[in-house]
């Protein structure tokens, strides 16, 4: 399954503890969109992701915020 966790307007570091929280909700295999506008989040998702052995799949830029796709 695919889940939005929309943190914008959130600043380091709650985006990352936000979606840690959520990523402790969900299935292996399932994926979860982080939307956020703080502009840390283009290092602290990867390290998250890489701190806790999730995978970043995409990174997209969207109107004046991020996403980035992590799968669990």
């Amino acid at each position: 399954m695919q889940y939005i966790l929309d943190v914008r307007g959130l600043n380091c570091p709650l985006p990352v503890l936000k979606a840690k929280k959520k990523m402790r909700e969900l299935e292996t295999g399932d994926q979860l969109w982080v939307e956020t506008t703080d502009p840390l989040s283009a290092i602290d998702i990867p390290a998250f992701c890489d701190n806790d052995g999730f995978q970043l799949i995409e990174v997209e830029k969207a109107d004046g915020y991020q996403r980035y796709l992590v799968q669990k």
